[in-house]
């Protein structure tokens, strides 16, 4: 197990994007999608987790963006995208067909990264005609396909149903998160981070977290709460490299294993010692690292062979 360097408080502010468009999905929902970095560069599209935004994978973005394309969008009733009516696992799996379609020119391939909810986005997606289109390969980062209430420890009892009871009240909670006090961080950091995370990664968490609205961090609970996407897994037939930090109480390790267990074409799991959920933020380097080495072997790679 490896454990990250740390990364100076200026890393976390989100860069200016290059570009910015509105993808429309299925249902008419729109999207706000980024696109940072390099014109016909290497393609990167990145999908958050459940309350989060765009400015999540600020590390990333500013990293990434020196020499590839790197496309961000906010998931629906996240960040700049309006709340749906919908809110579904067949609405996220649209949501990032469209975003495929709006930025990525007919065959173009991309490494597509997912985290937390983002990587269930990714499983939901995997059957569909235009994310085979389009993915070369998959980074899946603190997330899982399925039990996600049964098998969390946020609360720390032993398990059972008195346990998964407890866990669905505090997920569905509608009670607003109000401003970023230390008091809220102390309970974000508990909830979704390691013990040694340092205060400006808990900060930039906080921010973003507490910027979701309450009625959408409630909508989506429910779906999380009765996700089950084990068959998406087993579409997931591009290679696929699946992070986790051990000290992660939402989507523990053992989520990670399964997924490794049934996915067709796992090319590694890593395990980050004492790193909670928020792994792109606590463990940047690490993260963008294993975006740059699937983007090398398997996007420019097939473009060398292409031109072979």
């Amino acid at each position: 197990m490896s454990r990250p360097a740390h990364v100076s408080s200026g890393t976390y502010a989100p860069p200016v994007p290059r570009r910015v468009l509105t993808a429309v999905s299925a249902d008419g929902s729109r999207l706000h999608v980024e696109v940072h970095g390099v014109e016909r560069a290497p393609a990167v599209v990145l999908a958050h987790g459940w309350t989060c935004s765009t400015a999540f994978w600020a590390a990333q973005l500013r990293d990434l963006s020196v020499d590839h394309r790197v496309i961000a969008y906010d998931q629906r009733g996240h960040g700049r995208s309006p709340a749906s009516p919908a809110c579904t696992t067949d609405g996220l799996a649209d949501d990032l067909d469209a975003v495929l379609r709006a930025t990525l020119v007919p065959g173009e391939k991309a490494v597509i990264v997912g985290h937390s909810m983002g990587g269930m986005t990714v499983m939901a997606a995997a059957a569909r005609p235009g994310f085979r289109e389009h993915a070369a390969a998959v980074l899946l980062c603190s997330t899982g396909s399925s039990r996600l209430v049964a098998e969390s420890l946020v609360i720390p009892i032993r398990p059972g149903r008195l346990r998964t009871w407890l866990t669905r009240r505090l997920i569905g909670s509608r009670a607003p998160l109000g401003p970023v006090t230390p008091l809220a961080r102390r309970i974000l950091k508990y909830a979704t981070m390691g013990p040694g995370s340092a205060p400006d990664m808990v900060e930039a968490c906080a921010r973003v977290v507490h910027a979701c609205p309450r009625r959408v961090r409630h909508a989506w609970s429910h779906v999380l709460g009765l996700l089950d996407l084990d068959h998406g897994v087993r579409e997931l037939t591009v290679p696929t490299e699946v992070v986790v930090g051990s000290a992660d109480r939402l989507t523990p390790p053992v989520q990670a294993r399964a997924l490794v267990a049934a996915l067709p074409n796992c090319v590694g799991l890593t395990e980050l010692s004492g790193v909670g959920h928020m792994t792109p933020v606590e463990a940047p380097e690490l993260v963008t690292g294993k975006i740059r080495t699937l983007v090398t072997a398997h996007v420019m790679g097939a473009r060398t062979k292409e031109g072979a």
